[in-house]
């Protein structure tokens, strides 16, 4: 069977998921090192009856793409650092009024306009907290180009499922990188579709109203019913309304669909876990660094072994409780200062067994950085 390889960029490899997810609208507004996703998919999603959108700024790229959501559109967005920061109002006026969309934030050097055209993965805290408010995110990662477009296609069902917007958080290494992508056929991946509401024209319509399995119907704007739509707290109906109990069952809503459902969410790769005293963790371009260091010295018959995260929130920390129970030393591997370490930490029965290997320099991350943590805990 003859299969539909590329060798492309990472980028290209989130534009083609993006086109296999059934992405209808992007809006987007150019910004290093994301622009080749707006370029591509201004010329690919006109071609296949989508439509693109070059926005002025990022603040209208967020909100573009949330009200062709409620109009029924599988919708995406991509950006960087500075661009990702600006949506963060219009993104959390997605998550209260339960929006499905996809942003892309391949990231840059920061804080500020920093270092556009070198690695970084300084964004991690930003995609759970960047917003202001009690909530829950989906936000996924990838180390190579195969897993850039498997997460895509996730990240659109993932949105679709549970009503949420989803972050991609990929790094500049992975967004700029050559490799090959085998790209699926059409039927190969299974793609959730929009739970449209069945309630007929002139019923009561509660456009907030869960059903039993979680899941909240949509209508389409300008479709048969008419809905109200705010970042307020609100009832059923989306009207406003500040009844302490209305406003407490919503924000349990919001954080429970999402963190009652992790073990179906999170996603993580092992490799050699079973047996290793040593474990490493990382993400993104950071975990290719980190699986040669391990690939190298198992092959020297030392235990060690690799836990890829691909879900980076909700954070997975039932799965690395269990897989690092009978690990000596956890290394997280990272390109910050931290941010995932933190994590890693609160879930570890032993924190003082959890060490950091890491760069800040735009630099990706060397095999001899981590080396060198190895030599000093071991």
């Amino acid at each position: 069977m003859k299969k539909n390889i590329s060798f492309i960029q990472g980028n290209e490899a989130c534009v083609q998921g993006a086109l296999y997810a059934g992405l209808d609208l992007f809006a987007g507004y150019p910004i290093t090192p994301s622009t080749e996703i707006t370029e591509l998919l201004s010329i690919r999603l006109p071609q296949k009856g989508g439509y693109f959108m070059q926005m002025e700024d990022e603040i209208a790229s967020m909100c573009a793409i949330i009200g062709a959501s409620l109009t029924g559109c599988k919708v995406m967005t991509a950006t960087s650092g500075p661009g990702f920061s600006l949506m963060q109002e219009a993104l959390g006026y997605a998550v209260m009024t339960e929006i499905p969309c996809v942003i892309v934030n391949i990231q840059r050097g920061g804080p500020s306009t920093g270092n556009p055209t070198h690695v970084s993965q300084g964004d991690v805290n930003q995609a759970r907290w960047g917003i202001h408010g009690d909530h829950s995110i989906i936000t996924m990662t990838a180390s190579n180009h195969q897993d850039v477009f498997s997460v895509t296609v996730d990240a659109f069902n993932l949105a679709e499922t549970y009503r949420t917007p989803v972050i991609l958080l990929f790094d500049e290494v992975i967004g700029h990188m050559r490799e090959k992508l085998i790209i699926p056929e059409k039927d190969d991946i299974e793609l959730i579709q929009r739970l449209k509401t069945t309630v007929s024209e002139g019923v009561d319509f509660r456009p907030y109203l869960p059903r039993d399995d979680g899941r909240i119907p949509m209508a389409d704007f300008g479709g048969t019913h008419r809905h109200n739509v705010t970042g307020l707290f609100h009832d059923m109906w989306g009207f406003p309304s500040n009844n302490p109990k209305i406003v407490d069952g919503l924000i349990h809503h919001l954080v429970d669909k999402i963190n009652n459902n992790i073990n179906i969410i999170a996603k993580v790769k092992e490799f050699h876990i079973d047996d290793a005293r040593t474990i490493l963790i990382s993400y993104g371009a950071s975990a290719r660094t980190a699986r040669h260091v391990v690939e190298n010295r198992r092959s020297r018959g030392e235990r060690i072994g690799l836990l890829e995260l691909i879900t980076l929130w909700p954070f997975p920390s039932h799965i690395i409780r269990e897989k690092c129970r009978n690990a000596r030393f956890i290394i997280v591997v990272e390109m910050n200062f931290g941010q995932i370490l933190k994590e890693v930490k609160t879930c570890i029965d032993k924190p003082e067994k959890v060490f950091l290997a890491n760069r800040v320099d735009g630099v990706l991350i060397t095999v001899q950085d981590i080396r060198t943590i190895l030599r000093i805990v071991q």
